[in-house]
């Protein structure tokens, strides 16, 4: 196991075809190989956002709850991955719904702490919420790609669900990061407003 990515070149995709793990190699515009890719797209782009979080210099005040959601996230990585090897592994079936609840559990204590929305919000406020929101918008894509994939072979609907869940906790982190490091979010404005005229 220790020397099974040591060789990283292996030319073996050079005619255009991916590699599963059940040994079938498909066309990289195959509908599951984009959809391994774009959960790939999506595990980087929540690396950037925890990245941001660890290296943001924060005050005292700030500093528990900031840890909070950067414990929060930091396990997503870690079931990216398991998801993206069901994909990679037909038949293999790698997420739990204890993954699921988890995700609804952090969900509903952190919106708790927020205060209710009486307007759609934009992305941004804090440079973090804005790369929070960005993270969610790639995570809605992962799950389309997803459910394209399932239109074409059978698929744990566990990867679905859990990628739904999770974009509704990236709302509700960038929310979080906004409060945390006391920015406004930024509330949508109808184009027919005063404001905007």
């Amino acid at each position: 196991m220790a020397n099974r990515l040591t060789v990283i070149t292996t030319r073996q995709g050079d005619d255009g075809t991916t590699g599963l793990a059940d040994g079938r190699r498909l066309p990289k515009t195959h509908p599951r190989v984009i959809a391994i890719g774009t959960v790939d797209e999506l595990n980087s782009t929540l690396g950037v956002l925890l990245a941001q979080m660890s290296n943001t210099p924060v005050q005292d005040a700030q500093k528990q709850a900031m840890d909070d959601l950067y414990q929060t996230l930091s396990p997503v990585q870690h079931a990216l991955f398991d998801l993206g090897s069901e994909l990679a592994w037909p038949g293999h079936t790698q997420l739990q719904e204890a993954q699921i609840l988890a995700l609804d559990t952090h969900i509903e204590r952190l919106n708790e702490a927020l205060p209710p929305l009486k307007e759609f919000i934009l992305p941004g406020g804090s440079l973090l919420a804005a790369q929070a929101h960005v993270v969610r918008t790639v995570c809605r894509r992962a799950e389309r790609t997803v459910l394209e994939a399932a239109n074409e072979d059978v698929l744990n609907p566990t990867a679905q669900q859990y990628l739904n869940r999770l974009s509704d906790l990236l709302f509700v982190v960038a929310r979080c990061l906004n409060q945390a490091l006391e920015q406004p979010d930024v509330l949508w404005r109808r184009s027919d407003t005063p404001e905007n005229g």
